[in-house]
């Protein structure tokens, strides 16, 4: 059976980007028989995720950041309170005393805007990083799987961008390359691992995103 849906994924709490765009297309050098193409379809950017490595760089990642984010949470909880307070009060002050709380709120919710946009860049920046090390290695595994299953092309469906809007769930591979990415790959399995196989995320298995 077909199956269409729409990918939404964000990894952190922060939600501050996917992991990057990559090539979507691996190829067998091999002749292509003459029934057609063998055609395979990965998720790459649930592999880099799930994958024992990305497990471990994505949570020590989010354990890094966790702070700012809680230290984000009060600060805007702080500045919400003095829009209140000022709210409930503005009718007892003066206008110059309103006026300066006005201004004061104003120039804190900047700042606060500021290095927030700043944080997720950094963020971003970090988790791109990741990502295209991890699929530096991970691209290498793809191609030994092109090979040893015949494969003549493994399409990338990770990507918004993709061509691919509709295919059956049998040719997705994406947890076998992850189990063969393990197998190669020196990262132990993260601790919360123990709890339980991760839950994929709705519509990756076995359906493309459609384009906006």
């Amino acid at each position: 059976m077909l199956v269409k849906s729409r990918i939404h994924a964000c990894l952190l709490g922060l939600a501050l980007g996917s992991l990057p765009s990559f090539p979507v297309l691996a190829q067998n050098n091999a002749a292509a028989p003459a029934t057609g193409p063998k055609v395979a379809v990965v998720n790459v950017e649930e592999a880099i995720s799930t994958c024992n490595e990305g497990k471990k760089e994505l949570d020590a990642l989010q354990q890094k950041y966790a702070p700012k984010e809680t230290a984000f949470n009060k600060e805007l909880n702080d500045l919400n309170n003095l829009k209140k307070q000022l709210e409930t009060e503005a009718p007892k002050l003066g206008p110059e005393e309103r006026n300066k709380r006005a201004k004061d709120i104003e120039m804190k919710e900047r700042n606060l805007q500021r290095n927030f946009d700043d944080t997720r860049n950094e963020f971003q920046q970090e988790k791109l990083e990741i990502g295209n090390r991890i699929y530096q290695k991970m691209s290498r595994v793809m191609e030994k799987l092109a090979q040893q299953r015949g494969y003549d092309m493994i399409l990338d469906v990770s990507t918004q961008q993709n061509p691919v809007l509709v295919f059956h769930p049998s040719l997705v591979i994406t947890k076998d390359l992850v189990s063969a990415y393990n197998a190669e790959s020196p990262a132990a399995a993260p601790k919360s691992a123990a709890a339980g196989p991760a839950k994929p995320a709705p519509g990756r298995t076995g359906a493309a995103p459609r384009k906006p």
